[in-house]
């Protein structure tokens, strides 16, 4: 029997990834809901769109997806975003369109009723660029319940973040999510003094109260950080097609297991199957149909028990 789903939540930017093969759906919170959605939750995007021909394809591909659209907003000025994606020494570079319908995120009573309901949320740092946007996305945060889990994925992306949006960032999450390049600046950015990326991983916990660190190291697979606690899985081995989207899958996928109990070692094997995947495909979206999506649970299962 299928247990029962969550109510989880991406917010801040849904865009377009431009990339040299084309154009495909992108934006880490929209990237986190789509796999959340694929692992069997209820998966909500809560973000703003132009009212353009980008955002109606945006509106026309996540109604096949299985994603609930209800917390999408329409800006009537700012276009849809998008992002020109160039690839260097095969990894992804950013060029992000300003401004943008996302750069004006408005707090509603609909993004009200489902922060007060969702079981867990996931936001970034790019999508807090503008003052309005930041508010939002905090506000949203602040009306959780005690329990959800507010998952802080930090993606970093110059020069949209400065201090002050990550140390109030991290104080009103309980998860934070980044990668092995991104640890050591943030460690900069906020005076971490530890030397090696576990006590790195201890010093966050501690300063901010958190419940998890998770840190994606690419084809060395992730470690994670759990009260005195530092673990380690050393990924998968897959051809990898592109790199985009990768890291959001494994958040979506680790806190698919942490709402449901998983141990760390467990979660993290768990997250690098799905990760490994989303790198074995085009885009950060791929599509999968249904009995594509049983066999890689059943070996993402697999690889946990």
């Amino acid at each position: 029997m299928a247990l029962p789903a969550h109510l989880v939540v991406g917010i801040g930017e849904a865009l377009w990834d431009m990339l040299p093969t084309g154009k495909h759906l992108g934006g880490a919170p929209l990237n986190f809901a789509y796999i959340a959605s694929l692992l069997g939750e209820h998966a909500i995007i809560a973000s703003r769109i132009g009212n353009d021909s980008l955002g109606a394809q945006i509106q026309s591909e996540l109604a096949g997806r299985n994603l609930d659209t209800s917390g999408i907003q329409t800006d009537l000025k700012l276009p849809t975003g998008t992002v020109e994606v160039r690839f260097r020494a095969g990894q992804p570079e950013y060029e992000i369109r300003q401004p943008v319908a996302w750069d004006a995120l408005e707090w509603t009573p609909k993004w009200r009723e489902i922060a007060a309901n969702c079981d867990a949320v996931c936001c970034g740092s790019l999508a807090q660029r503008t003052p309005k946007s930041r508010e939002t996305i905090q506000n949203f945060l602040e009306n959780t319940r005690p329990e959800c889990l507010r998952v802080f994925d930090i993606n970093l992306r110059r020069p949209f973040y400065e201090r002050g949006i990550i140390d109030s960032s991290l104080h009103l999450a309980t998860i934070l999510k980044l990668n092995d390049v991104e640890l050591p600046e943030i460690a900069a950015i906020l005076g971490l003094k530890s030397a090696s990326n576990g006590a790195l991983m201890r010093e966050l916990l501690d300063k901010y109260g958190l419940k998890v660190v998770l840190v994606t190291c690419g084809e060395r697979g992730a470690m994670a950080a759990q009260g005195e606690k530092v673990v380690s899985h050393p990924g998968f081995k897959v051809r990898v097609r592109d790199t985009i989207g990768a890291g959001d899958a494994f958040t979506a996928a680790a806190i698919h297991c942490i709402l449901r109990g998983l141990e760390l070692q467990k979660t993290l094997a768990f997250a690098n199957k799905w990760a490994s995947w989303v790198a074995s495909e085009a885009g950060a979206m791929p599509q999968m149909d249904d009995a594509q999506r049983l066999k890689l649970l059943a070996e993402a299962a697999v690889s946990v028990f």
